[in-house]
């Protein structure tokens, strides 16, 4: 049986400021890490050259990445409700700040993939710092500080891809990974000084074949996923890891069915609301990230197109960064949209937003204050939506599994985005003109993008039509702990 070893209810007594203290940290750590994922952007059509790599091969610096996040999250989440939030959160610190040298030392492709590995195993800071949230703030505080971590993740990528370019542009490429290491290194040392670690504890022992089934299973959807247009869809490497997937996530799932202290609880996991809210999450990131593949791309296409705009990364970065702005301003209005009429409504509204936007997308794509409207009302829904998961999936797990619940949600987010990759690149690659000799996305082609994108917030909204009706984020907050397991009485 889990042991929870204690619940700070009164971890408002030592003030408002202890508080704020706690979210201005944990928040920024999350925008710090989602930098990362947005750092070697403006160098992507550099990298061959740079790294003395073929095309195909520097991919790797990007789905290394990913592959460690998507590993790194639900296992990092599991040790942490096991031996310490706050611990599992600097040691991801760590890694991101060693991952980040590594990669500012490098000059071929081989360090530079090991060191986009160390970055992606810091993928488990924002879940991590939603779950010490729950432990450590007040139930007043807790909607919108969880609405601010979430949306973090949003934050750094619309905030650091003007700042990336801006360095790439200026400076030596190598500079960004030192500004990655040096950000780090200031937020784990915030961490030591003034987040205080949870008592929150559900000991036991930790699932190693789990852990290592839910790795493999991951391993091969993913990489199929990301590397199947390169491949080619029907390839038998393609089909391979995906069957493989399949094999291994059934047989894993047969596992923590049956061992006592599984790394994901699947019991807990099929209750209605978090089975739900999960499924939402992966759709709704797929419908997040087909701005971040078509915006960039129609701002950066020659004017002689008919519809590309012809401007620099830096330009392409400043459109980008008021949506992540709005995700900020959007944070506390989630808060109190949740506070009044529950998360289900905020998330609903918020994927009815990105659907608004989208749809202005398919018309507004000709100037560039136009795409600056369509990410900021894209970012507005994002920050509603990603604001409410968190609430739904705490008010209906036991505090502690926090940590691995929030961890496996912002795992079907990453799962949404690489399938919105694939299927967004599957489109782009079929539906193009030729320009000066080169095939070229077509106008028609990011229309339908953002058609795709607007379909998946309806079904998104239409999903979490089916959560269960709750009472607003704040009592559930005040009863959080009414899931989790009795505290044994003191042996002394």
């Amino acid at each position: 049986m889990p042991n929870v070893l204690a619940q700070p209810d009164d971890a408002g007594a030592s003030g408002p400021q202890r508080a704020n203290t706690v979210v201005l940290v944990l928040a920024l750590g999350g925008i710090v890490v989602s930098l990362m994922q947005t750092l070697v952007i403006p160098l992507v059509p550099r990298l061959p050259a740079l790294l003395g790599a073929s095309a195909a091969d520097a991919t790797w610096a990007i789905t290394a990445t990913l592959l460690a996040g998507a590993v790194a999250t639900p296992v990092v989440g599991r040790l942490g409700d096991m031996y310490g939030k706050r611990r599992m959160l600097l040691v991801s610190l760590v890694l991101l700040v060693v991952g980040s040298a590594v990669c500012g030392l490098s000059d071929t492709l081989p360090p530079m993939v090991v060191g986009r590995v160390l970055q992606g195993l810091a993928a488990g800071v924002i879940p991590l710092g939603i779950s010490i949230m729950r432990d450590e703030l007040p139930a007043d505080r807790l909607g919108s500080a969880t609405a601010l971590m979430s949306a973090s993740l949003g934050v750094g990528g619309a905030l650091g891809l003007p700042a990336a370019a801006f360095l790439a542009e200026r400076t030596d490429w190598h500079v960004l990974f030192w500004t990655s290491a040096g950000l780090g290194a200031v937020v784990t040392a915030l961490v030591l000084m003034l987040v205080p670690e949870s008592a929150v504890r559900s000991g036991g022992r930790f699932d190693l074949v789990g852990a290592a089934g839910l790795s493999v299973g991951l391993i091969c959807l993913l990489l199929a996923i990301s590397k199947g247009a390169d491949w080619g869809w029907t390839n038998a490497r393609t089909d391979v890891l995906f069957g493989a997937a399949a094999v291994v996530l059934v047989l894993w799932g047969w596992w923590e069915l049956r061992t006592r202290q599984p790394l994901v609880d699947l019991r807990t996991t099929a209750r209605r609301q978090v089975l739900l809210t999960n499924v939402a999450s992966a759709v709704f990131g797929f419908a997040m990230f087909a701005m971040s593949l078509v915006l960039p791309q129609l701002l950066q296409l020659p004017a002689g197109t008919g519809y590309g705009l012809g401007q620099t990364m830096l330009v392409v970065g400043l459109v980008m960064s008021p949506s992540g702005l709005v995700m900020m301003a959007m944070a506390p209005v989630s808060a109190r949209i949740s506070k009044a009429k529950g998360p289900k409504v905020t998330l609903m509204l918020g994927a009815f937003v990105v659907a608004i936007g989208y749809g202005l997308g398919t018309a507004l794509m000709s100037e560039v204050w136009q795409l600056v409207l369509v990410s900021s009302v894209i970012g507005a829904g994002i920050g509603l939506a990603y604001g409410a998961m968190p609430a739904l999936i705490m008010a209906a797990v036991p505090v502690a599994e926090t940590a691995a619940a929030n961890s496996l949600n912002t795992l079907m987010r990453a799962i949404g985005t690489s399938i919105s990759s694939a299927v967004s690149g599957v489109v782009l690659a079929q539906l193009t003109i030729t320009f000066g000799g080169l095939p070229v996305p077509s106008q028609d082609g990011f229309r339908v993008v953002m058609a795709v994108g607007a379909s998946a917030a309806v079904v998104a909204l239409a999903i979490a039509t089916f959560l269960p009706a709750r009472r607003p984020a704040s009592d559930a907050a005040v009863s959080r702990t009414a899931a989790a397991p009795a505290k044994a009485p003191s042996a002394g």
